[in-house]
């Protein structure tokens, strides 16, 4: 075995400073690319094996179990083995299991792997019809409030004060809510959240439960500390219990889960937490080249944050990142799909690819653009690969064919296999035979790398049930297409950032100062998923022949000059910008940035003049116009423009389309009763 002090060779300087600051409290502030997870093993490894604490006194905890399987991994290689390096969910659970004989009684209760069927037995005893999509969003808006501690009773309320915009009216998020936890008791059943929650509840009401786990577990680290949420901020401080040996690490410019209840303060504010915390940043980038770090610490920039990390390129030189302005959508598409092909003549991977969208409907135009281009692509966030029926076969055949001696190689053997199931020499057209047939040869490469390792098939087989226990696919061929808020964690040699439209990114449902940020946060983790190819692009129009009334989204603002291959001119793009000039403060006449400032007219800080009267009237008749329709009030108006109307009181059509967010459908279907009632109160 190596020396102690081989464990820190290879690390640049911050680096060696997170893995000898062997004691906490420690907050690790680690940008994209900077090698944190290389620096928090490091030191874990460098703790264990210099005698500050032994092996399975450690817990690591981190968010995804493909994560925590990581961490073991190259804990193991670093020779620290008996760490336990897992999510928060897993930890609790395994604790939660182990305690509920003894302190609570009886059998410990079942898991809900998904809160949809028991939602749907909820709507059923309430005789409310939903689909699945809505169940979907409903689940989201349960999971936000139990992770910040908000009951039933309490929702209404906490989604008016948080901007939230739930699928349905609040109050009937409420009663589902309040019905789908009645019937998770009854069915002696717990989600996610609740696992965390019973855990933390059980530890501080039996201390001799306390007791054992924290003499268990002495040392702390947390990985990707910037999306903590309340829930999982109380079972981290239960586990403490007061005590301060814990390693914090995050990147505040990568916060972009707040609307599941994370939030960065706890990173942000670990120091005013523990006055005496060491401090570290992590800003040597070395994962994408000198080009694109530039564009991302541009984008993130001319952001509010105070908390930025500012990016040092540590890679060569490569191409700038391109800009391109297309007509439509589809347009947008195909130019997206002959760029991939040129990319992929130049010998670039197609798994080495990835198309990224802020919504996971604009994947539809991409799939036919590539489809019809004939070059393979894989959906993340889709089924994942180990769920897929082929590859769950393919195990089972494998499994079974491992039991008997054949004393054929290992990767002819499993070739011979997955021959039998649908591989062939060469691939098949499109559609859902070449993603069966992507996954099975995706699994005979990995026989044949672990074959050149000396591997037998009970080895490989071994080798495929870990990895689905942690989630680690083999890499599959293909072009990654996927959400931005998916794509966080991963990395590829080229990226295309598409439909980059103000209204969707930032999302048009973003409308605080807070919201809009996260917006920026979000492109900003698209830039630096990029190695050394980076595309960004936008649509005009939707449909060929449609009005071209979209602009590039404002993020891009100032960084677009330098144009590569735009199938638009420069000029052309410069002539349609001048069309939509800034919008100014009509109070103090200062340049408007976020969506709700430019919809009221006027600077959050400058001082509202409206007629309190007239805004109870609007929200009144939104409310009974949203009833009448069956659909949540925001859809009618959001907030911002009710009180924009009322600060602005307008007597005519043209007036009230002046207002940001009031079109031509909106005045035709509502404008004759939003302007009878502004006339009203100026009577």
């Amino acid at each position: 075995m190596s020396s102690v002090d081989d464990v820190l060779s290879g690390l640049d300087p911050e680096q060696r400073e997170v893995a000898e600051a062997v004691r906490g409290p420690v907050c690790v502030l680690a940008g994209a690319g900077t090698g944190k997870t290389r620096a928090i093993t490091h030191r874990i490894a460098y703790a264990v094996r210099s005698g500050v604490v032994d092996a399975p006194s450690v817990l690591a905890v981190t968010f995804t179990t493909r994560a925590a399987g990581e961490l073991r991994q190259r804990l193991r290689a670093l020779g620290a083995p008996g760490v336990q390096a897992r999510t928060f969910h897993a930890a609790a659970l395994r604790q939660l299991t182990y305690f509920w004989p003894r302190v609570i009684g009886g059998e410990a209760p079942s898991v809900i792997e998904s809160k949809l069927p028991v939602l749907a037995e909820a709507c059923r005893r309430l005789r409310r019809s939903s689909e699945r999509s809505e169940l979907r969003d409903i689940a989201a808006e349960v999971e936000w409030a139990k992770v910040t501690q908000i009951g039933p009773e309490d929702y209404v309320a906490a989604a008016a004060k948080h901007h939230r915009n739930p699928p349905a009216p609040p109050e009937e998020v409420a009663r589902v809510y309040e019905a789908y936890e009645r019937i998770r008791r009854e069915r002696h059943l717990v989600d996610f959240e609740t696992i965390l929650e019973l855990t933390a509840a059980v530890m501080t009401e039996h201390q001799e439960v306390a007791a054992q786990i924290r003499q268990q577990y002495r040392y702390f680290v947390v990985d990707e500390y910037q999306d903590v949420n309340p829930l999982q901020k109380l079972l981290l401080d239960t586990w403490l219990g007061g005590r301060d040996d814990v390693c914090v690490v995050g990147d505040p410019n990568q916060t972009i889960y707040s609307f599941t209840g994370a939030t960065p303060r706890y990173l942000t504010g670990f120091s005013v937490e523990h006055p005496d915390a060491k401090v570290i940043k992590l800003v040597r980038d070395y994962r994408s080249t000198p080009q694109v770090v530039d564009l991302a610490n541009l984008v993130i920039a001319k952001g509010r944050s105070p908390h930025r990390l500012e990016l040092v390129a540590q890679r060569p030189d490569g191409p700038r990142p391109a800009f391109h302005e297309y007509d439509d959508e589809p347009a947008e598409a195909a130019g997206v799909a002959r760029a991939i092909r040129k990319l992929l003549d130049q010998h670039v991977p197609s798994r080495e690819i990835a198309v990224l969208f802020r919504t996971n409907a604009q994947s539809e135009a991409y799939e036919e653009a590539l489809s019809k281009a004939e070059i393979p692509y894989v959906l993340r966030g889709a089924e994942r690969f180990f769920d897929r029926p082929e590859v769950r076969q393919a195990v089972v055949l494998l499994r079974g064919a491992a039991r008997s001696v054949s004393g054929e190689p290992l990767a002819s053997e499993v070739h011979h296999i997955l021959a039998g199931i649908g591989l062939t020499p060469a691939p098949p057209g499109g559609g859902r035979a070449r993603e069966k047939w992507e996954s099975l040869k995706a699994l005979a490469d990995l026989a044949e790398d672990m074959a050149a390792e000396g591997a037998d098939l009970p080895g490989f087989v071994t080798e495929l049930e870990r990895r689905a226990a942690e989630q680690h696919a083999p890499p599959v061929e293909g072009v990654t297409l996927a959400s931005l808020h998916a794509a966080k964690g991963l990395e590829w040699d080229a990226v295309f950032l598409v439909g980059l439209t103000d209204g969707m990114i930032p999302i048009i449902f973003a409308e605080t100062p807070e919201q809009i940020e996260e917006e920026r946060r979000l492109l900003y983790v698209g830039v630096t998923r990029a190695r050394r190819h980076l595309s960004l692009s936008w649509a005009l129009s939707r449909a060929p022949g449609g009005r071209r009334s979209r602009r590039p989204s404002r993020f891009l603002d100032g960084l677009t000059g330098r144009v590569a291959s735009a199938p638009r001119t420069v000029t052309a793009t410069r002539e349609r910008r001048q069309v939509a000039a800034p919008v100014s403060c009509r109070i103090c006449a200062k340049t408007l940035v976020t969506a709700a400032e430019q919809k009221l007219g006027r600077c959050a800080s400058c001082p509202a003049d409206y007629d309190e009267a007239l805004l109870e009237s609007l929200k009144a008749w939104r409310t009974a116009t949203a009833k009448e329709a069956k659909i949540p009030p925001y859809v009618v108006f959001t907030d911002v423009t009710l009180q924009a109307i009322a600060e602005r009181a307008p007597t005519s059509e043209q007036e009230l389309l002046s207002i940001a967010g009031i079109g031509r459908v909106k005045l035709d279907r509502y404008g004759e009763a939003v302007l009878s009632l502004c006339r009203s109160a100026g009577s």
